[in-house]
């Protein structure tokens, strides 16, 4: 099993660069940065987390953007979203951005995207709640055609453009791997039709490695290989009875959360996290 960490990187945060640094000395897999553009302070959609919502949420960097600057610390680090909104996004442009950085990091990145929780944040980039998942299905399956062919064109409900030029191509192909996260009754949908791993978040409530074989069966029943999407636990237990379960359970990657700190508290939790490796 494969060992990430996830920190919204902040301004008051130990920086992008040092933090990727640091995980790759350490012998970690990959790092993980999450997206939200703002927070609308209405605050009118519930933190899933439960209680006030931390000032992280608002105050990250542009996950893009720090994994380029982790990219150039690093040689072996994978670099991934955890999660980008593409929901939030435009898909040619994201397609582009998700290509250079590829390209850049020579081929390590993890593309981790999702709908997000916070209706009144996507509504101010006009996307709608009801039809937010339609809508990405939509934007991932454009970026693919982005990713892979020489003239791209795209017509569906949301997502319309005739043929493209748009250059570069990922260097992974046929382009990186789209990582679904969440854990709801049609996460699966997304995972068959075009995704390459899943990613729950690990709650004290819910286990989602007891879906793993429905997964598994799924895709089997759709014609695909039943290995063919991974999974990644998001915010796993850091302790050593509950990574031996997530191994045993057959999952590839288990990805610890991180508060967003100053290096002085950072680098002891690593080294802590680091003796799990072991």
């Amino acid at each position: 099993m494969q060992y990430g960490v996830v920190m919204f990187p902040t301004e008051y945060a130990i920086a992008p660069d040092e933090l990727a640094r640091a995980l790759e000395e350490r012998g970690f897999e990959s790092v993980w940065f999450p997206e939200h553009t703002h927070i609308p302070a209405s605050r009118r959609s519930p933190w899933p987390g439960g209680g006030d919502l931390p000032r992280d949420y608002w105050s990250a960097y542009d996950p893009f953007i720090a994994l380029t600057a982790a990219a150039a610390a690093t040689r072996r680090l994978k670099l991934g979203t955890g999660i980008c909104l593409v929901i939030e996004r435009d898909p040619i442009t994201t397609a582009k951005e998700v290509a250079t950085l590829d390209r850049i990091s020579g081929g390590r990145f993890l593309f981790g995207i999702g709908g997000g929780w916070n209706a009144e944040e996507m509504a101010n980039h006009g996307t709608e709640w009801k039809s937010r998942w339609r809508l990405l299905r939509e934007r991932v399956l454009a970026m693919k055609e982005i990713w892979t062919q020489r003239e791209a064109e795209f017509k569906g409900e949301y997502v319309r453009f005739e043929k493209i030029w748009a250059d570069p191509k990922p260097l992974q192909k046929p382009h990186p791997p789209v990582i679904i996260g969440g854990d709801g009754a049609t996460t699966f949908d997304r995972v068959v039709e075009f995704g390459d791993g899943w990613m729950p978040i690990q709650r004290p409530n819910k286990n989602p490695i007891e879906r793993i074989p429905e997964l598994r069966e799924r895709l089997k029943k759709a014609g695909r290989d039943p290995q063919s999407a991974p999974v990644s636990i998001f915010f796993a237990p850091p302790k050593k009875p509950a990574l031996d379960t997530l191994a045993a359970a057959g999952v590839e990657r288990a990805i610890f959360g991180l508060p967003s700190e100053p290096r002085d508290a950072v680098l002891p939790r690593l080294d802590a996290y680091a003796q799990l490796l072991k």
